[in-house]
């Protein structure tokens, strides 16, 4: 977070290298000297002119219609179906998304307390310990794995004369954050993710 605070200017900065993995993606690819310039995406688009005055308003819209649908929604269905659920999610029925976003920031986040409305709802109803817990997510070891087994996949999806040969990606600034991944030094699960994703999908083309 002290890295990505270094390098923004504005609270909408932060958002975007929040949601952004590599800073300059540009930097990544082989331009051959030609002008190349990063193409717009949904975070470009103008933002509604009433309701996200502020800053953290501002994010959640931009939540709601990007991570929430091509992330988290997406994650749920996928391992809802693997298992033969049908899954539902009351909290996005349109009349209550409505009435969230007709209700004032300041209910929403209240001193370090996000959601705080709906905590005293469900503080009526729900015991605390069911409320006041850490979440649980669908993390797996990547990381940890990129180290492990899937190594070899990865280093042959990075090994740079491939990456040179093919013609997209710069290789170099791959294989420091690569070679700074496998020593254990940081974590940059979610940044190689990104080019192995990308690899993978290259050579299924082909």
């Amino acid at each position: 977070m002290g890295h990505r605070l270094s390098k923004v200017n504005t609270v909408d900065d932060l958002y975007r290298s929040l949601v952004s993995e590599w800073s300059d993606p540009v930097a990544l690819l082989q331009t051959r000297g030609k002008d190349v310039i990063e193409p717009p995406s949904r975070l470009d688009d103008r933002l509604p002119v009433l309701g996200t005055e502020d800053a953290a308003a501002r994010m959640m819209f931009r939540d709601s219609e990007t991570y929430l649908p091509d992330d988290i929604l997406c994650k749920v269905d996928r391992a809802a179906m693997a298992t033969s659920l049908e899954t539902r999610v009351p909290l996005l029925d349109p009349d209550v998304v409505a009435l969230a976003w007709r209700l004032p920031m300041s209910m929403k986040i209240k001193g370090n307390v996000g959601k705080w409305v709906l905590r005293e709802v469900l503080y009526r109803h729900v015991p605390r310990g069911l409320i006041e817990r850490p979440k649980a997510g669908f993390a797996i070891p990547v990381g940890a794995w990129l180290r492990g087994p899937l190594r070899p996949w990865a280093e042959a999806l990075l090994e740079p004369s491939r990456l040179e040969a093919e013609g997209y990606l710069e290789p170099a600034p791959i294989r420091i954050v690569w070679e700074d991944h496998l020593s254990g030094r940081r974590d940059w699960t979610p940044k190689l993710w990104t080019i192995l994703m990308f690899q993978a999908w290259l050579e299924a083309q082909q």
